[in-house]
């Protein structure tokens, strides 16, 4: 199975690969181009490009910044056009992925051995940055990658945007045949 993706950059990829592994570690992720690439425009023909590459599923994350994260994905998901909505998960962070990434406050803490308070902020993307040590010339992907896949995800569903993808990855996981751990059991 192939899992076709346009992120906005390598800590969204890390992101996904996390969730790719704990969730369909036998799936073969096939990168897209970067959004800073695509203009909303542009969203059918990279649609298209990933499905010409065997992608049964499409993944387009990015953040909202100051949008209202739900509008953002309506229209992301209109700009993608209707006929890879069947194969489509639009996800829309609320602010930035970092804003999922430390969801759960008091594991970001333990996980990068600083404050919990350190991470309850707006926007935890200076903090998360420097807390994982990642620079423009390390993006420390493979360290993303890890923190994703030990993380305790139900306590990410706090975040309504994170609840919202996790939710369409579900149903999606049901086409496919991956299995999503149910992260409101735990």
């Amino acid at each position: 199975m192939k899992i076709g993706y346009c992120v906005e950059g390598s800590t969204d990829r890390a992101l996904l690969n996390g969730l790719k592994i704990r969730w369909c570690p036998d799936a073969e992720l096939v990168e897209g181009r970067f959004r800073g690439e695509l203009r909303p425009r542009e969203y059918s023909k990279a649609c298209l490009e990933l499905q010409t590459k065997g992608a049964d599923v499409i993944i387009l994350l990015r953040d909202a910044n100051d949008e209202n994260w739900r509008a953002v994905a309506k229209k992301d998901l209109q700009a993608c056009g209707s006929s890879y909505e069947h194969k489509m998960v639009v996800g829309v962070c609320h602010r930035n992925v970092e804003c999922w990434l430390v969801a759960d406050a008091q594991y970001a803490g333990i996980r990068t051995r600083r404050p919990e308070a350190d991470f309850r902020v707006v926007n935890p993307k200076r903090v998360f940055d420097e807390a994982m040590q990642i620079t423009a010339r390390d993006r420390k992907e493979g360290k993303i990658s890890e923190y994703v896949q030990q993380a305790p995800l139900a306590c990410w569903l706090t975040n309504k945007s994170f609840e919202d993808f996790y939710e369409k990855l579900r149903l999606q996981s049901k086409r496919i045949g991956c299995q999503l751990e149910n992260l409101r059991a735990s």
